[in-house]
């Protein structure tokens, strides 16, 4: 399972796997790439920053992170902040 590439700018979604599809030290706050609204239908599956693949119906949508973040999926996007903001964090 290979880390998905997020272009600098693009909107994300915060996701996290359903009780049930997965043990509770699995659920965990995804960063999914957000699926551009004009391409009409949606995707068939959503593939989180870390390389997870989350099926319909497998996750709920979340405001924020609420609960632990997935590791690599934060590794992932700070991998594409301004030197700067990285180094301010």
């Amino acid at each position: 399972m290979g880390s998905v590439v997020q272009e600098p700018g693009e909107a994300v979604m915060v996701v996290r796997l359903r009780r049930g599809v997965v043990g509770e030290t699995r659920r965990v706050c995804h960063l999914v790439p957000a699926p551009d609204p004009a391409l009409g239908t949606p995707p068939r599956e959503l593939a989180a920053l870390c390389g997870e693949e989350i099926l319909p119906g497998q996750a709920e949508l979340l405001s924020g992170f609420t609960g632990m973040p997935c590791e690599t999926c934060l590794a992932v996007s700070a991998r594409n902040l301004p030197p700067r903001l990285v180094r301010a964090s």
